[in-house]
């Protein structure tokens, strides 16, 4: 199944032309890299798919749902299904860690507060840092905050990760531990991973798709095969 399907699809950001003609598609559990220079789109094409950023035309569809026809009432969703790791972070401060996370499963109707606590303490036992539970975000290192925004992302068990330039503030070794973290969500779980990156090493030790945004184009650069 293809979790993302565009063609011909033209991306405008403040009435500016930020990407034109855009083909571009996606496979479950495929690792695709968006490289490009700051301000070559990288950005807003990620926000087109989960409808933060309209498309203008062509044809667009993300999880089977058509971008160019939903309704803003249909996004959240859709967006259930799709977690995203943001390069500011944006975990709360007044917040302790276990909160930040709970936080975001009483807002897609987590219920029941025994299967949100299991499920919370399930992700922060997989990136080791259930000692950290209670901690606030500003006590813990660069890497660990980035882990917890990817145990938020993946609360809901999505299908698609969309990560914006997850390791560009932490050194070698962390940023190698939120990659081989994001390679074992899409492994075990078949989820598509879109990652916008700067570094040129990732699709070398994390092999997969590679594309890049120049010129006002979308272009396909290379493609090597995981090892499962």
């Amino acid at each position: 199944m293809k979790t993302i399907d565009y063609h011909n699809v033209s991306i405008l950001h403040e009435d500016y032309s930020v990407l034109k003609d855009v083909c571009f598609t996606t496979e479950e559990g495929e690792m695709v890299y968006l490289l490009g220079s700051v301000g070559s789109g990288k950005t807003s094409l990620i926000k087109t798919i989960y409808g933060e950023l309209p498309i203008e035309d062509g044809h667009a569809r993300v999880l089977g749902e058509d971008m160019m026809r939903i309704k803003t009432s249909q996004l959240p969703a859709l967006r259930r299904k799709i977690g995203i790791v943001h390069q500011d972070l944006k975990l709360l401060p007044d917040r302790t860690i276990y909160d930040n996370l709970d936080f975001v499963l009483r807002a897609t109707d987590w219920k029941s507060k025994e299967q949100r606590r299991a499920r919370i303490n399930e992700l922060l036992e997989w990136v080791e840092l259930t000692d950290s539970a209670q901690k606030y975000p500003h006590e813990l290192s660069g890497g660990q905050k980035q882990c917890i925004c990817i145990c938020r992302a993946i609360l809901n068990k999505p299908s698609l990760i969309l990560a914006d330039e997850p390791t560009g503030h932490l050194d070698q070794e962390s940023g190698e531990k939120v990659m081989a973290l994001l390679d074992e969500i899409r492994r075990k779980n078949n989820c598509t991973i879109l990652l916008a990156t700067h570094n040129l090493q990732w699709p070398v030790d994390f092999p997969g798709t590679v594309y890049e945004c120049r010129d006002g184009q979308l272009i396909k650069e290379s493609q090597t095969h995981n090892e499962e």
